[in-house]
């Protein structure tokens, strides 16, 4: 009995730092817009805001994919390029947080990214399932693109056996 409140505790606990961590992120992303410079950015820094409008999807982008910053945000992977570079603009989150959505994306669906001063539109053309160890998905490209990754399947308990990754290709930006 007693462990089963501290479980309850500990993934209300969970759920409400993610929530409490969006929303004061969001707050400041949408001030940083108005003052928008490029920097090196820090782990954890906020680079931007994710969305996916058919899918409901919308969170706050990070600096790194630590275990802590995977439990608040969505993270960049730091070896691949940032949104607005030339390249594979590589982002993760756990399937059963932010990127929940993603089970039902398709080819033709629009993903934009939001940074201090822009806004990146990228279509959906693909979508596969990798094992952990494939790192082929982060791959530099020569044209401006972006990965998304998950653990699949999306209903499994525990640790899933594969990855599910989204790939796109922008189209514009704003």
């Amino acid at each position: 009995m007693i462990g089963g409140i501290f479980l309850l505790g500990y993934a209300g606990y969970v759920v409400t730092e993610a929530s409490v961590y969006q929303t004061i992120e969001i707050r400041r992303f949408e001030y940083s817009k108005l003052t928008a410079q490029r920097h090196i950015l820090a782990e954890g820094e906020v680079i931007g805001e994710i969305a996916v409008a058919r899918l409901g999807l919308k969170a706050i982008v990070v600096q790194g994919d630590s275990p802590r910053i995977l439990r608040r945000a969505v993270g960049h992977i730091s070896e691949t390029a940032l949104p607005g570079e030339i390249g594979n603009v590589a982002l993760a989150a756990h399937r059963d947080t932010f990127f929940h959505p993603l089970r039902d994306i398709r080819p033709g669906d629009i993903v934009t990214l939001d940074i201090p001063g822009q806004r990146f539109r990228y279509e959906v053309d693909s979508t596969l399932v990798v094992p952990p160890g494939e790192s082929g998905v982060l791959q530099p490209s020569s044209g401006r693109e972006l990965t998304l990754i998950t653990c699949f399947p999306f209903g499994y308990v525990g640790p899933a056996p594969n990855r599910f990754v989204v790939h796109a290709r922008e189209i514009g930006s704003l």
